[in-house]
């Protein structure tokens, strides 16, 4: 099941130059989000923490590898940015995201999915 979820990861991941390309800006941040979520789920797999939601993922992560240092704060960080601007570009009626967001938001998401990617590995 992990490696589904990290696989899955990847392949979101790679979806997002045709969205942007396209102009489908918020679509981008939804899926650089869900690529992040993905990897996020398959470490947690990894460790038989199995947390239900969204918000749980989020707060699984920090707890048990940004608070414990075997995921940089900087990466912690990244992940509830995405989870905010995911939010905010489904839900809110007026937010519109940019190029330059997904140019942004890009690297940072691609960064956070290698670093579950060699923690996968330990």
């Amino acid at each position: 099941m992990k490696v589904l979820c990290y696989k899955r990861a990847n392949e979101t991941l790679a979806e997002i130059p045709f969205l942007k390309q396209q102009g489908y800006y918020n679509t981008a941040v939804n899926r650089l989000y869900y690529a992040c979520y993905y990897a996020a789920v398959a470490i947690l797999i990894q460790h038989g923490i199995n947390p239900g939601t969204h918000s749980g993922v989020k707060q699984m992560i920090g707890m048990h590898f940004v608070a414990t240092g075997r995921l940089p704060k900087e990466l912690g960080r990244y992940f509830s940015l995405l989870f905010e601007r995911r939010h905010s570009s489904d839900y809110d009626d007026f937010a519109y995201s940019s190029a330059e967001e997904i140019d942004e938001l890009l690297p940072k998401a691609t960064a956070f999915i290698a670093a579950i990617g060699d923690l996968l590995k330990e």
